[in-house]
């Protein structure tokens, strides 16, 4: 049997880690499955709006809050519990750490989603015209979004509430940017152009187009944002966990 390399065994030991330490945590469990539901039932319950149309945009919220609510909570309580350092001492690299807490991201992501995906069929019709791309928002959208936690995640931080307040102030406003409360069709002038900067916004189109056959780019534009956007993330915690390590943080 082919032995599995050091780093990629490195990334499935730190994956398991995470999953079984912080998946129950009340921050996750709060801003990752119940904020996105009581958001659903606060503009879309008794508004007498066809469910059917905005489920695409709601899915990929979920999507959005549960992928990345991992990333942020994981270094700042290592940092705080003293485990960080340790972990560094095993044999494993800085960049197995961040692609290891970018998958339990992804994993938790795409588990609750897909599980509310399910169970939404029993009360809505949800329709998917293409499966092909409904797969790829799923994979590429909670790639985007996990790594996009392990950023939130990468400021020299100690304290957990410190880190999540600092996710959601950029969390919370992306979600009435990008085309999901007001589709980008009504859209005009700042908002817009500010929706335009949103990843979330090209997860939303993609969903749209994979479930309702109607968007506004091309799935290709989606996809290659939403790849490129997951790359810069990476690289961009990566740089800075490697300079606060240089900075001895």
């Amino acid at each position: 049997m082919m032995e599995v390399p050091l780093f990629l065994r490195g990334i499935i030991v730190i994956t398991g880690k995470n999953m079984r330490l912080y998946y129950t945590k009340p921050p996750v469990l709060m801003f990752g499955l119940l904020f996105p539901l009581f958001m659903f039932f606060a503009f879309f319950v008794g508004r007498h709006l066809d469910l059917s149309t905005f489920f695409p945009a709601f899915l990929a919220m979920m999507l959005f809050f549960t992928a990345s609510s991992v990333g942020p909570l994981i270094t700042p309580w290592e940092k705080r519990e003293k485990t960080y350092e340790r972990l560094l001492s095993y044999p494993v690299t800085q960049d197995s750490i961040i692609l290891g807490d970018v998958a339990a991201g992804a994993v938790f992501g795409i588990g609750i989603s897909v599980l509310v995906w399910i169970a939404s069929n029993f009360f809505i019709v949800v329709g998917v015209t293409n499966w092909v791309l409904f797969s790829l928002a799923f994979l590429l959208g909670t790639l985007s979004c996990a790594t996009l936690g392990a950023l939130l995640a990468s400021p020299a931080s100690d304290s957990p509430p410190n880190v999540m307040i600092f996710s959601n102030l950029i969390r919370f406003p992306l979600i009435f940017i990008s085309g999901i409360f007001v589709p980008l069709q009504q859209m005009q002038g700042w908002g817009l152009t500010l929706a335009y900067c949103s990843p979330l916004t090209y997860m939303v189109d993609l969903f749209n187009a994979a479930m309702s056959g109607r968007s506004v780019f091309s799935p290709l534009t989606d996809c290659s944002v939403l790849i490129v956007v997951s790359v810069g993330f990476i690289v961009a915690a990566r740089f800075i966990q490697k300079r606060n390590m240089m900075k001895g943080m």
